[in-house]
């Protein structure tokens, strides 16, 4: 009976734990470049069961009856890396990523200055001059002329983006996006607002950047909703069950247990 309690909670801290990931999914639905998570979920392992039979002798002998399972638990959280549509809004800040790769973004943190990475391309041009994130994360170029890796800076121009990837600003090719790959996407991971943190990055590849289009999020709200009223009904049955456990025990300790 305990153990069917245990198996019955372990299932509600699991359900939970997809419905936080679900819930994300769809708040996030309209957010620019946003890549959902799925819960995977594994059962406990096996045990079995067994009864000893008493044999004339005094001896005894374990006899397996079969296997158990004790519930489910959290296995891994994984980014579904589909691509988003690519919607046109024909402004001059805004580029989009088709395929894999995504920008590269210089970000301020108490740590020091660190280099994350992003699908969203809805860029601003600050009071500085320079290309950056809705945040304010400085989007990085290599410079045409020098080879660096750098922040964008547009002035008071308006960025043009030619077939090869070229950033002309007021007229001359001045920057590429420094876009970077990586080659195990499983080991990037979310840090917030929109940005990965990822370790050995490829900039040495090839990234097909659009500009004045956005990146839709890849989360399909319907199919979203529908795992939410799956995970609730789920939900509902295991708590009937933990209630229905409840109850029994409480009559063990009262009625079965009471000394008459």
């Amino acid at each position: 009976m305990i153990r069917g309690l245990y198996t019955a909670v372990t299932g509600l801290v699991t359900l939970e734990a997809k419905q936080d990931v679900i819930t994300n999914n769809i708040a996030n639905a309209n957010t620019t470049g946003f890549k959902g998570d799925n819960l995977s979920i594994k059962s406990f392992e096996d045990v079995l069961l067994a009864n000893k039979e008493k044999l004339a002798n005094g001896n005894t002998v374990k006899n397996t009856l079969g296997k158990l399972n004790l519930g489910a638990k959290i296995d891994e959280t994984n980014t579904l890396w589909t691509q988003g549509t690519l919607n046109e809004t024909e402004k001059k800040t805004d580029f989009g990523i088709q395929g894999s790769g995504f920008f590269t973004v210089r970000k301020n943190t108490a740590d020091g200055v660190k280099e994350y990475y992003t699908r969203d391309g809805n860029f601003r041009v600050n009071t500085q001059g320079y290309l950056v994130t809705n945040t304010g994360d400085s989007v990085l170029g290599v410079n045409n002329a020098t080879g660096a890796r750098e922040p964008i800076y547009v002035g008071n121009n308006e960025p043009q983006l030619d077939a090869s990837g070229n950033l002309f600003i007021n007229g001359v090719s001045t920057y590429k996006f420094a876009t970077a790959d990586f080659e195990d996407y499983n080991s990037l991971k979310k840090i917030g607002d929109n940005l990965y943190e990822g370790q050995n990055p490829n900039y040495g590849g090839e990234v097909s950047v659009q500009q004045g289009v956005l990146e839709k999020s890849n989360v399909n709200i319907i199919n979203e909703m529908v795992n939410m009223m799956t995970i609730m009904r789920s939900f509902e049955t295991n708590q009937k069950v933990v209630q229905t456990l409840d109850e029994t025990l409480g009559k063990a300790a009262s009625e079965i247990g009471a000394v008459r």
